[in-house]
């Protein structure tokens, strides 16, 4: 007897992009674990580096408007930082996963793409009259 869900090419011919739901969540994702240490890393590296970012841009502008004692510097100049050290962190935690994500399915967009057919005698014929327009 035949296999009654046979195991097909269910891909586009033109970008090898998975055409089932099956496809696309058995073979073209990275697996969970991967995918929540890039997180991590993500909002690791976004959060450090926003903050670094933040407090040596944003405390010399509170020392230049507010006058005082260092504490109220810091009081007044580290709620924004924070603010935007946790947007950074939160995004570059969903970014970095995404950019992991594409890159493993370029990677098997490539890799199991056939080699493109021979060009058929109509396509050769549009071609040449695209190329020998008088415009």
């Amino acid at each position: 007897m035949e296999d009654p869900n046979p195991k097909t090419c269910e891909r586009c011919h033109h970008c090898a992009g998975p055409l089932s739901k099956h496809m696309e969540t058995s073979n073209w994702t990275i697996a969970p674990l991967i995918r929540d240490s890039f997180s991590m890393i993500g909002s690791a590296v976004g959060g450090t580096a926003s903050a670094f970012y933040g407090f040596n841009h944003a405390m010399p502008i509170v020392r230049r408007w507010v006058k005082g004692p260092m504490w109220l510097h810091f009081l007044v100049g580290a709620p924004p930082v924070i603010v935007f050290s946790s947007a950074c962190a939160g995004l570059a935690g969903g970014a970095v996963p995404a950019l992991a994500q594409l890159a493993s399915s370029s990677y098997h967009a490539a890799v199991s793409s056939p080699s493109l057919p021979p060009p058929s005698p109509q396509d050769a014929k549009m071609n040449k009259s695209r190329t020998s327009s008088t415009l």
